[in-house]
């Protein structure tokens, strides 16, 4: 609260604070201010990637709706900016066209960013069945997915073809589904918590989108928007995103039994084995 009132909003003072319920890898308070105006504190509590996110805002200023960053300080982990006001989405089209805008932004590399948001050029796509086995092997599969389950999964890693879309180097959210956006009416006006994004393919962004079960209709309108709004969806989308979000799915294994997504990851797993 100090470096807020002292150093991002001098003369300001906080008169009410409340935590936000969403991060799991950070901190997010909503404050208001004595002039009435509202924003959101993060405060990163694990990996510290407020340079990446605040060089993302103004690189998609114009391009994708992303909260205003007003003050930041890499040092400590922590960005203000406003607050806007939204819903999580209810109708999938904007959504789809959304992220059709995201992966209009494109880079030299595939790869993971610096803080200049220069990719690193390690290539996000490829050694899937090791990424899987390493996962089952160090997490916490044990007990939750029988031997014949977790087997099923490694083949299905294997023999999921990806390779064609090494290469690709264009902007993925890596976690975008309803609970990192807000809307207004049937208008996405922000898409938040943009820490895991990297440089590959937008195919990412649709296997999240779709891993877990929508309203009726949301999925289909999503794939219209996303369509209209100039995404490529090649003939064997779905199997393609299916398999890359077998990274995600994985790598739930490795969290805490009582992590929110464990539970959720596994009963997926079984759905996609079976």
């Amino acid at each position: 609260m100090e470096w807020v009132e002292t150093v991002a909003l001098p003369g300001r003072r906080v008169v009410s604070s409340r935590e936000l319920t969403g991060g799991y890898s950070n901190h997010n308070v909503l404050l208001t201010m004595d002039d009435g105006s509202r924003f959101v504190l993060r405060r990163y509590l694990g990996t510290n990637r407020c340079a990446v996110e605040v060089a993302l805002a103004s690189r998609l200023r114009g391009v994708v709706p992303v909260p205003e960053v007003v003050a930041f300080s890499p040092s400590d982990g922590l960005v203000l900016s406003v607050f806007v006001d939204g819903q999580p989405p209810t109708s999938g089209y904007s959504v789809g066209e959304t992220l059709a805008r995201i992966g209009s932004v494109s880079f030299d590399l595939p790869g993971f960013f610096d803080s200049s948001l220069s990719p690193d050029g390690v290539e996000p796509i490829g050694g899937l069945d090791a990424f899987v086995e390493r996962c089952l092997r160090t997490g916490n599969a044990v007990g939750y997915l029988s031997d014949v389950e977790q087997r099923s999964l490694l083949r299905l890693a294997s023999s999921s073809d990806i390779s064609g879309l090494s290469g690709s180097h264009q902007l993925v959210h890596a976690d975008y589904n309803p609970k990192n956006l807000l809307a207004s009416g049937d208008r996405v006006v922000a898409v938040l918590d943009w820490e895991f994004a990297f440089s590959s393919s937008p195919l990412f962004d649709v296997g999240n989108m779709l891993r877990f079960p929508q309203p009726a209709g949301f999925a289909d309108d999503f794939l219209r928007g996303f369509r209209d709004g100039g995404g490529d969806l090649p003939a064997d989308w779905r199997e393609l995103s299916q398999a890359l979000d077998l990274y995600s799915l994985a790598d739930f294994l490795t969290r805490p039994v009582e992590h929110r997504y464990f539970g959720r990851a596994v009963t997926r797993i079984r759905e996609l084995v079976r």
